[in-house]
């Protein structure tokens, strides 16, 4: 009876391990939209910027669609409207309805872009910009990501004095110290030397022969006494 128990308890953890799977399945499938790393843009009035999006998906995407939006309050403006056949085709444009909207996203290399550029920004055109993506393929999964776009009449000039007087004196200090070093180094090279020499010296002078100056203890030969 305890091993039949054993059993039917094991079946149940592997059918709830099997049904989790299913489950986590689309999720790790998921349609993945993003805008890039930076959620605020800046652009200077009366310029062209990019307003990235790009998507991805792990079981490949057909007949994607895809759509872009803008909001300057709480209501959606449509801008364009396309569409990608599969992985080998480029995305194409159904329906553009702003004059200043140029899809220039591609598909090769799978980079999966559908970004889109704003012509001559105007201080009106500041706002939110969503991409929204569709992909049949995953049972029309839909995901987006916005960015916000500011619109300035000129951009701000960075000062880096504080940075570039930080940078002179850590690079003041890095040199000093390399020369504090190399100094040290050349002074402990002379004084060995000095030293070697002074050793040197008085080895020389310990073993020197004292004959000449009739110093008793002198290794040379001693004369033999005259005989009388």
């Amino acid at each position: 009876m305890l091993g039949a128990g054993y059993r039917i308890g094991a079946a149940a953890r592997w059918l709830g391990t099997g049904l989790l799977g299913v489950l986590l399945v689309p999720v790790v499938l998921a349609l993945e939209v993003s805008v890039g790393k930076t959620p605020l843009i800046t652009a200077l009035n009366g310029t062209d910027i990019l307003l990235p999006c790009t998507f991805s998906t792990c079981i490949g995407f057909e007949n994607l669609y895809f759509w872009w939006k803008y909001n300057s309050t709480d209501d959606y403006q449509d801008l364009l409207e396309g569409m990608v056949k599969n992985e080998k085709s480029e995305p194409r444009v159904r329906k553009e309805m702003h004059s200043r909207i140029v899809l220039v996203g591609s598909t090769r290399d799978k980079k999966n872009n559908i970004s889109i550029v704003l012509q001559e920004v105007e201080f009106a055109d500041a706002g939110k910009y969503t991409c929204r993506v569709r992909n049949p393929k995953e049972k029309n999964a839909q995901h987006e990501a916005t960015i916000t776009l500011n619109v300035v009449k000129q951009l701000e000039v960075v000062d880096n004095t504080v940075t570039l007087i930080i940078v002179a004196v850590v690079g003041g200090c890095i040199g000093l110290l390399i020369v504090v070093m190399l100094t040290k180094n050349v002074i402990l090279f002379i004084i060995k030397k000095t030293q070697e020499k002074k050793k040197e010296c008085l080895v020389n002078s310990s073993g020197n022969d004292n004959t000449e100056n009739g110093q008793a203890g002198s290794k040379a030969e001693q004369k033999a006494t005259p005989k009388a």
